[in-house]
């Protein structure tokens, strides 16, 4: 619908990933959140535990490339409400 094609797959990948950490660590329910503005598609995952994962350790950029998780994505408390964990592709429509 907004020409963004070029996108899809990557964006379905980080969706899934997001969607997967909130079910994994967190034990209440998760909503997925899509907003397409100003050339930036925003993909975002939320859910009902209010406290962050623990930080990971320094990333070894050696090593580290070939690490299944803790590589790290944007981070928002909303209160006692949950959290919020989301990533922004820059996009241009095809």
């Amino acid at each position: 619908m907004h020409g963004l094609t070029r996108c899809v797959d990557v964006a379905e990948l980080l969706a899934t990933e997001l969607v997967a950490n909130a079910v994994r660590h967190t034990k209440g329910p998760a909503a997925l959140r899509v907003r397409w503005a100003a050339g930036v598609l925003r993909i975002g995952a939320w859910d009902t535990d209010p406290e962050p994962p623990e930080p990971p350790g320094p990333f070894d950029r050696v090593g580290g490339v070939e690490l299944e998780e803790g590589r790290g994505l944007a981070l928002a408390r909303e209160g006692d409400r949950g959290k919020y964990v989301w990533c922004e592709l820059s996009a241009v429509p095809a």
